[in-house]
């Protein structure tokens, strides 16, 4: 399998950054990493393995990326305006410098995005936040807004950041008739470690829903935890079939 190691010096962010492009061809996917991961963790804990087949046949590009969740939401410390900043300048390094390199390379405008738990907020909150470059979704035991870490704060920068604040509220007509043209699916276990995720899920479910967006929303048994060999399992029931990916 094509494996690339890049690292730059991201304008927006003042320091490195590293990304991995696996395959050379098909669906750009765009992988966000878990809370204080970075862009080797979905091939350390085998999730790039269960899509080999799929990325060596040419059908997806997989884009792995760092995060910086320990100096933006998850911060033990700081005060919510500092965390809101760094998260802005995290999406002005993902949309200016790490979008691009990814049509560039495929050849396609519209991306796929996934992660899972943290890595799931950020997959679902770009694709809601950004419809002209996503069009498909795969969110495995996600949050959807910020309570976890910021309890009941609430400010415009949370807000606008809080997919199920800011959908709740969305009447643009336009907007939402883009999100109906695209493919959605959010997935959660009911074992340990899932709670807040299955809350939350569910929520997320119920609100598109009431907006007519359709969306794929599977809960596991309550033998599934928050944990890797779930997720591989999860991705490798839906990637098959996402009819934006085949």
């Amino acid at each position: 399998m094509k494996v690339e190691a890049h690292r730059w010096w991201s304008p927006a962010l003042g320091h490195e950054m590293g990304c991995r492009v696996y395959g050379y061809g098909g669906k750009p996917v765009l992988v966000f990493p878990s809370q204080g991961g970075g862009c080797f963790e979905w091939e350390a804990f085998g999730m790039v393995g269960v899509i080999e087949d799929w990325i060596e046949a040419g059908r997806l590009l997989l884009v792995t990326v760092d995060g910086v969740d320990q100096d933006s939401w998850c911060h033990p410390s700081a005060d919510v305006p500092h965390r809101a900043r760094r998260h802005e300048c995290y999406e002005r390094y993902i949309l200016e410098e790490v979008v691009p390199l990814m049509r560039a390379r495929s050849g396609q405008n519209f991306l796929m995005t996934t992660g899972c738990s943290m890595g799931a907020y950020h997959a679902s909150n770009f694709f809601f936040r950004h419809p002209g470059i996503f069009d498909t979704l795969l969110s495995l035991s996600g949050i959807y807004q910020l309570r976890l870490f910021l309890g009941d704060y609430m400010d415009d920068h949370v807000y606008f950041q809080s997919p199920l604040a800011y959908l709740r509220e969305l009447r643009d007509e336009n907007l939402l008739a883009q999100y109906r043209q695209k493919e959605i699916v959010l997935a959660v276990g009911q074992g340990p470690w899932e709670q807040p995720m299955l809350d939350e899920t569910r929520a997320m479910g119920e609100l598109l829903k009431a907006h007519g967006i359709p969306a794929w929303v599977e809960v596991w048994g309550h033998d599934v935890g928050h944990d890797w060999p779930w997720w591989r399992q999860m991705m490798v029931r839906f990637l098959p079939n996402l009819k934006l990916c085949v």
